[in-house]
């Protein structure tokens, strides 16, 4: 069996940060089936300006039902609760193009936990990470020296880099992406579909023939039956 799973994702998606969570989680099971996983930086909002996407929170019945979703996800993908900051949304832009330098310069593992650190900073410490002087203390706490600081803020405004984030975000609407986490994913017979949202991963499984327990209920054994 063998598989790939290309995600495409945003800091400013907290669903993102969940579905980058849950995959890493499960990486090792994925590969014991041959199936890789592959993040990809995007600008989210290129996506729903290209797609005619409204974000969640520009429409006041998404707004309101988000805050009860948002602790349920926290709890089921156990991180701890999220708190809107007050600078939300963040223009993403620089970050993500960081972290397409980050992922293109160094291992795939530092690259991850440093994108995982954009949403932790972000939704558990309230920092503005699209501020160039807050990323750069950010990275410093991954251990970057003062000279590799420098190149990466500095990829960000370079054309190569603006373009590779360009290039990523309209691969995603090409395959009709709408929001993030987006998905594209192919499966062992070469067929591949989209997926989207972190709570579509059952239906992931399926299609890529993998064997996975579904949420069940748990009967209660001490309950009489009438």
């Amino acid at each position: 069996m063998s598989g790939k799973i290309d995600a495409f994702v945003d800091c400013v998606s907290p669903y993102s940060y969940y579905a980058t969570l849950y995959l890493r989680k499960n990486r090792k099971a994925l590969e014991s089936h041959g199936v890789e996983v592959e993040f990809h930086p995007v600008f989210l909002g290129g996506i729903n300006v290209g797609s005619g996407n409204k974000p969640p929170w520009t429409l006041p019945a998404k707004a309101n039902y988000s805050k009860f979703d948002s602790e349920r996800a926290c709890k089921y993908f156990g991180v701890p609760p999220i708190k809107t900051p007050d600078f939300f949304p963040i223009l993403s832009i620089m970050p993500q193009r960081c972290m397409i330098y980050i992922k293109r310069t160094y291992s795939q593992e530092r690259f991850e936990t440093t994108f995982l650190s954009l949403w932790e900073w972000m939704y558990h410490k309230n920092i503005d990470i699209s501020k160039p002087e807050h990323l750069a203390e950010l990275l410093k706490s991954h251990n970057y020296s003062d000279q590799e600081i420098k190149a990466i803020l500095g990829a960000a405004q370079s054309p190569e880099y603006k373009e590779a984030l360009t290039a990523n975000t309209q691969k995603a609407l090409d395959q009709g992406a709408y929001g993030a986490p987006w998905f594209w994913v192919k499966n062992q017979y070469g067929k591949e579909e989209p997926f989207f949202g972190s709570d579509r991963f059952a239906f992931m499984w399926q299609y890529l023939g993998l064997p996975f327990q579904d949420v069940t209920i748990v009967e209660n054994a001490g309950k009489s039956r009438l």
